[in-house]
Formats: structure tokens, sequence, C-alpha cells
């Protein structure tokens, strides 16, 4: 195997792809993703609140938010929309700000599902499978508080 083939290898193990179905409607599931207000009420991991969220959801636009640890540390993360399809699929770049890490891409799609949506997340690549793994707790953990909050938003509209 030559080089490239051992890179292109270790790059597909280094993807996170979080697959979860919602008691809600595309439509709606969408929109907690790119209504500010919205976000605000589901991002981070438990225990994190999300004071400061920025979206400009359209190809090239860009985004910035901040969550906060239950302790009152801060996480600043930001990125650029490369690709928005309304209530089907968001493409956007992510990384910390603070912490020197890399870019690395996430896809997620919106599927309709019996009345529900099957939202797929993938994110990748991660320079470690440590980091990797680190992000998979946390998006999971948000995906949790997501998961509540679509029911009580498909109730509030």
């Amino acid at each position: 195997m030559n080089l490239a083939n051992s890179k292109d290898v270790r790059q597909n193990r280094l993807e996170l792809v979080i697959t979860r179905v919602l008691d809600a409607p595309p439509m709606l599931v969408y929109k907690v993703w790119t209504e500010p207000e919205h976000m605000a009420r589901w991002m981070g991991p438990k225990g994190f609140t999300a004071p400061s969220v920025k979206l400009d959801v359209r190809e090239g636009g860009r985004y910035r938010a901040l969550i906060r640890s239950a302790e009152g540390k801060d996480y600043w993360f930001q990125g650029v929309y490369r690709e928005v399809v309304e209530n089907k699929r968001l493409v956007f770049t992510f990384a910390w700000e603070d912490e020197g890490s890399q870019e690395n891409l996430v896809t997620i799609t919106f599927a309709e599902e019996n009345g529900k949506t099957r939202m797929t997340f993938t994110q990748a690549p991660f320079p470690t499978a440590e980091d990797r793994d680190g992000h998979e707790g946390g998006w999971s953990e948000a995906f949790d508080k997501l998961a509540a909050y679509v029911v009580t938003a498909e109730n509030d509209a």
C-alpha cells in the first residue's frame, strides 16, 4: 500500500458519524439548526449553555457560537456554510477558536421517516481518535438535548 492510500484509510477511521431519529418533522429539525434563538436552547453537552449564537445560514455565510460549561469555561467555535439545502442538508466547516484546532467539515442530512426525522451527522477529518471521541461525547449529549427540545418546540409551533 502506498503512502497516499495509507493516509486515506487513516482519515476514514477518523470520521465521526452519529445518526438519530428525532420525533419531529425535517422542517422543524432544520429550523432548530438554522435559527439562533432555537440553537441557543440545545447547543452544547449536558450542563452547558449557549449564551451567544450568530448564524448567517447561506452558502458562504459564517457562523460563530459560544458554549459555556457549568464551571463557567467558555468555548468559542466558528465556521463557514458550504452547502445549504433547506430542510434537507447543511454542510459547514467547524473549528474551535481558542485551541488551535484543525478545521474539519460537518455534513448533516435531514430525512423524513414516518413523520419523524432521521438526522445523520458526519464530522471529519480528526487529527486523532481521542479528538474524534471527545467530539462524539459532546455531540451525543447535545443531540440528547436537541431531541428533547424539538418535542417542546413542535408543541410551541
